[in-house]
């Protein structure tokens, strides 16, 4: 499982040229489920995210995680995070799980997300064409893969 997180001061989903979710102060998620991921790859990256320390504290350093900023989070699920670009020009999207596969694992991150941060997590919407505004912080970008934790 693979998540792209950058850290926002605002973000948006459209879906037909309307915002279906927005957020302000927190993290914009992308959200890659591969065949072989399972509900420890979600436990360990939801984990991972609400205790990454991204966010500036009073003197400028990123010493604070979401929680301790009061951020909310926007999880847009990305297939295309699963890209195999070895051959050729055409990206193969092989290495990505399927939907009866991958859209209980993301409604479960988004589940699991929500509890642990104590608020809903917005979302876009599983396999929509979905257009994404956002202004990243900082920019900071992090990305984290559940199949490479060392």
């Amino acid at each position: 499982m693979i998540a792209v997180i950058q850290r926002v001061s605002e973000a948006s989903v459209s879906i037909d040229h309307k915002i279906k979710s927005s957020i302000g102060n927190g993290l914009f998620i992308l959200l890659g489920i591969g065949h072989e991921d399972d509900h420890e790859d979600l436990v360990w990256l939801i984990n991972k995210i609400t205790k990454m320390r991204i966010f500036s504290d009073h003197e400028g350093k990123m010493n604070l995680a979401l929680g301790d900023v009061g951020g909310s989070a926007l999880v847009v699920s990305q297939f295309t995070l699963l890209a195999s670009t070895k051959k050729g020009n055409r990206p193969s999207f092989t290495n990505a799980a399927m939907p009866d596969k991958a859209i209980p694992l993301y409604e479960s991150f988004l589940q699991l997300l929500s509890a642990e941060m104590g608020k809903e997590v917005q979302s876009g919407t599983f396999g929509a064409d979905m257009q994404v505004a956002l202004c990243n912080d900082g920019p900071v970008t992090i990305v984290l893969d559940s199949k490479n934790k060392i």
